[in-house]
């Protein structure tokens, strides 16, 4: 396991501004909501700045200038803000959240129609874990970002300006003093914040790894725990988690570091203020409640720089989160609709395969000028050893992968001309691994066709030899298959897969190694569906079982890319090359029984069977 982790793109260590930019745009068709809580928290923040001055007025001008109707009305003026500001607090934690839930939404909506249109290629070289991480925690971090660290952002903002605007209302001289603060915050702030950036990628780009890890082990927990693994990958893990967890030390103790610096600079600013506040009280250029005001404000002041080095350390994990992000929604289809590609009714028709040459690495092509010519309804069986390529000519044949040289023909015409809806809309597939969706076993049959009615869906199963199976469940076809079909067995998975392929009335039909993990009666049923929906498709199976392709029209061996051998199974069988070879290894068995002088009679009864159907397999 340990051998082997995507290497994702390594981004530079200086902040992306272009990235912050880009999270902050998806808040655009929303801006409605943004506008609305940004005036709520401006007005919040307003009228924070303004309590204080009310202060200074109420020492000033009610207390020590002995003014009771003054003070009075300063108090009355005070509770109506207060009202005020309740309801702008509530405004804008309302707006926020809900804009939050929006931006998530369109978010992980985009995402998931991007993962539909993207290749085969991408998933085959992608981990499930690092996409799950982009789709999860990633899109949380941006949404935050937009909302509750922008709320945080605007609100220290207007919250450092009114400071400002409100400190030279009272003493201007006093405030060009504390406007020597803000270059060295602002310095402090840009180092802490290329700092701590750095350790927050380490810590994005490892969480990947460990959420690919769990998706391994969790998926592969038969094979752990046969194999005695767990000793080994708990070790492995460890060591992930803890360099995921020295990096997000270092960033936490960064981000902590923040806040002392910040208090030092600001008990530096109240000192200064109170010394030469002290000097203008005795020649009256400032008032007791200024001074008690100024020292309030910048309090007022340095409070959000406190808080926006939190937000710092946030915005650092969204950014490093987001450049993830957009890598996954930046990747292009390698697969794609070509200019002018035309829908089509069908895709019967010949098939044909013209100096096909495709290869994963250039350096090790897997096909080399493949040449193969299918009539309409012909069934097409693929054998061979593993690696030579009959999987490649089937998933060509599906347009998941394009040919890197030669062409693909079907009805005469080069299959890039159809769009890979005309393609894929009338092809029907079942896999060695069956998948299912959760849900019930009609949902997962119905996928085949989504407007097919329940007795179609019946029928299906019928053709497919399934129904017997699926009405002795307790609730028959509305019967939960449980994640993956993890409710189901290996056989039971694949019946239905069949079934939902003969739901969908392919015109081309690929059975890839569909019989390879089932038992033999299991293996009679789904011969018996295949025969039902190859009556009207062109069909190409894939299998090691020989059984399952001896009525096949062709048999092509596929060995080192090419075709070596062509024919049905007598003719092969009369050839005595690699396919002779694979067939008397598989049967040999049932020869001998059927064969052998020696055997008595209870033992030729046992086993007539078998003789039988080794009988049927010579001819």
């Amino acid at each position: 396991m340990s051998d082997f982790h995507y290497e994702e793109e390594d981004f530079s260590s200086q902040f992306n501004g272009g990235t912050l930019i880009r999270i902050l745009q998806q808040a655009r068709p929303h801006w409605k909501w943004v506008a609305g809580f940004v005036v709520a928290v401006a007005l919040v923040s307003f009228l924070d700045a303004f309590f204080t001055y009310l202060n200074k007025l109420i020492i000033d001008e009610g207390i020590l200038a002995a003014d009771r109707d003054r003070l009075v009305g300063l108090i009355v003026v005070y509770a109506a803000m207060i009202f005020l500001q309740a309801a702008a607090v509530f405004t804008f934690i309302y707006l926020c959240g809900i804009l939050g839930q929006r931006v998530m939404y369109d978010l992980r909506k985009k995402v998931f129609n991007h993962l539909q249109n993207l290749s085969f290629s991408y998933f085959d070289r992608t981990p499930v874990g690092w996409i799950m991480s982009r789709v999860g925690s990633d899109t949380e971090r941006m949404a935050d970002l937009i909302t509750w660290n922008m709320l945080d952002i605007v609100w220290s903002v207007t919250n450092i300006v009114m400071a400002l605007v409100f400190m030279a209302t009272i003493h201007w001289q006093l405030t060009l003093v504390v406007l020597l603060l803000i270059p060295v915050l602002v310095v402090v702030a840009v180092w802490f914040k290329q700092k701590i950036l750095v350790e927050y990628r380490k810590a994005r780009k490892l969480n990947s790894k460990i959420t690919g890890t769990y998706n391994e082990n969790i998926t592969g927990v038969r094979v752990v725990k046969a194999l005695n693994r767990e000793a080994a990958n708990l070790k492995e893990f460890d060591g992930l988690t803890s360099d995921m967890y020295r990096a997000g030390y270092r960033a936490a103790w960064l981000s902590a570091l923040f806040l002392p610096v910040v208090q030092f600079l600001s008990a530096v600013a109240v000192g200064a203020v109170v010394w030469f506040g002290g000097l203008e009280t005795q020649v009256g250029g400032i008032t007791i409640g200024g001074i008690q005001a100024f020292i309030a404000y910048i309090t007022f002041m340095m409070w959000p720089v406190q808080e926006m080095a939190r937000v710092y350390a946030e915005m650092q994990q969204a950014v490093a989160s987001a450049e993830r992000f957009f890598s996954l929604l930046d990747s292009k289809p390698e697969v794609v609709n070509r200019p002018g590609a035309v829908e089509a009714d069908t895709m019967r028709g010949t098939i044909e395969f013209d100096n096909v040459t495709f290869y994963y690495q250039p350096e090790k092509p897997v096909l080399t000028n493949f040449n193969l010519t299918v009539k309409a309804g012909e069934t097409i069986a693929l054998v061979g050893p593993t690696g030579g390529g009959k999987s490649t000519i089937v998933n060509l044949l599906s347009r998941f992968y394009e040919p890197k040289a030669g062409v693909i023909r079907i009805n005469g015409r080069d299959y890039t001309e159809y769009t890979l809806h005309a393609i894929h809309a009338r092809l029907g597939v079942v896999l060695q691994t069956p998948h299912l969706f959760s849900g019930t076993i009609r949902e997962n049959i119905r996928y085949g066709r989504l407007d097919a009615t329940d007795a179609e869906v019946e029928e299906a199963a019928r053709l497919a030899g399934a129904h017997e199976f699926i009405t002795a469940l307790e609730h028959g076809y509305d019967e939960p298959v449980g994640e993956g079909g993890v409710l189901l067995s290996v056989g039971q998975k694949q019946l239905i897969s069949l079934a939902r392929a003969i739901l969908a009335q392919p015109d081309i039909f690929i059975m890839d190694e569909a019989t390879s993990s089932v038992d033999t009666l299991t293996e009679a049923l789904i011969q018996q569906g295949m025969e039902n929906v190859m009556k009207n498709s062109t069909s190409f199976v894939i299998a090691h079982r020989l059984s399952t392709i001896r009525r096949a029209d062709r048999i092509l061996v596929i060995e080192n890319g090419g075709i070596s051998e062509m024919g049905n199974h007598a003719e092969l069988i009369r050839q005595k090359g690699h396919y002779y070879n694979l067939y008397t290894t598989q049967f040999r068995q049932a020869l001998e029984q059927q064969y052998d002088p020696f055997a008595n009679g209870a033992r030729a009864n046992g086993h007539s069977a078998n003789g039988h159907q080794a009988e049927e397999n010579v001819a």
